[in-house]
């Protein structure tokens, strides 16, 4: 039995900004050595999560622990076990890129030397090197998000927040970081990601809590979510679609469902409640003379469980006033 502490563990977070509840009973179980995601859109109480979790506000009510360590009692021990990268880059714009690393380093206790070595491998790893000597008053919104992000790196710690890592990034650079990501839990740390992208939940987290109104709403893999809202469906394609009656009443007979029938395109799709009778209804076809020209599972997606469970998209588009607030106080 392991009896590690959890990376996090939170029961009932509250926190309210005036008259509204921006976080309202929020709980959370983060293993160690897992990417972990939040989702949800704009206003729904992410960001002021991560911020009393990593000890940047204090709970109204309710406790968090970071690997065992209260987050109101034992702030300075929780603050070394941690890494914080924000939406927006908290470095000096009159510096370079190599100086703001270095800084950074030399804050973290690494010597000169070891400061511009570890400088250098991030600004490479960040694709950065070209811009190294350039102040970041230059720099393009992409290009801040992943200096941020290689600043919070510098020593690698056992739990990195990620709030919304990949916000303004191109194609190209998201994809660069969620390598980095998974590289980051393949060499031991724990990752806690916010996001609005439902990709990108489906691409990296382990388990997805999804967060709406202060509250979760629900929480599971990606898998178990899209399970929540549906089955997956079977889209089938006949090759002759003189042979549709038929393939439908084998549809009905061996799956026992009524499938959604496209006469003009030869296409079936039915839902696929057991799968193991999927290989009966291919036999069935064979005997029957039934061509297939294409066949394919459609699972349900996080798009379809987020509008589900909250009846409205993951990008929403106004932010409450409580995470505006925040957002400007943390910038």
């Amino acid at each position: 039995m392991n009896d590690a502490p959890l990376a996090v563990e939170a029961t009932g977070l509250v926190k309210t900004f005036g008259q509204n509840r921006a976080v309202d009973g929020v709980d959370l179980r983060v293993e160690a050595g897992t990417v972990y995601g939040v989702l949800g859109p704009n206003g729904a109480g992410k960001t002021t999560t991560i911020s009393m979790l990593a000890t940047l506000l204090k709970p109204d009510a309710g406790e968090a622990r970071i690997f065992g360590h209260d987050v109101r009692h034992d702030a300075q021990a929780v603050r070394r076990l941690i890494g914080v990268t924000g939406q927006y880059a908290s470095v000096d714009e009159t510096l370079s890129a190599t100086e703001n690393l270095v800084i950074f380093a030399r804050l973290l206790g690494l010597g000169r030397k070891e400061s511009r070595a570890k400088a250098t491998e991030l600004l490479e790893q960040f694709g950065l090197t070209e811009a190294a000597k350039r102040p970041l008053k230059g720099f393009s919104g992409g290009m801040r998000r992943r200096l941020d992000l290689a600043a919070s790196l510098i020593a690698q710690p056992p739990l990195i927040f990620l709030d919304e890592p990949t916000t303004g990034l191109d194609p190209r650079t998201r994809a660069q970081m969620w390598d980095t990501i998974r590289e980051l839990v393949a060499t031991g740390s724990t990752v806690l990601l916010t996001t609005q992208y439902l990709d990108e939940a489906d691409q990296l987290a382990d388990r997805i809590a999804v967060i709406d109104r202060g509250r979760v709403v629900a929480e599971g893999t990606g898998d178990e979510l899209k399970s929540s809202v549906g089955v997956s469906s079977l889209q089938l394609r006949i090759t002759d679609p003189a042979g549709m009656p038929d393939a439908v009443d084998a549809v009905r007979r061996v799956l026992g469902v009524d499938p959604v029938v496209s006469p003009e395109g030869g296409r079936i799709t039915a839902p696929m409640a057991d799968p193991d009778r999927v290989t009966d209804l291919l036999v069935s076809f064979r005997q029957a003379g039934i061509s297939l020209a294409e066949m394919s599972v459609q699972k349900p997606t996080l798009d379809e469980v987020f509008l589900t469970i909250t009846g409205k998209p993951a990008a929403a588009d106004d932010a409450s006033a409580a995470e505006r607030v925040l957002e400007g106080a943390t910038a």
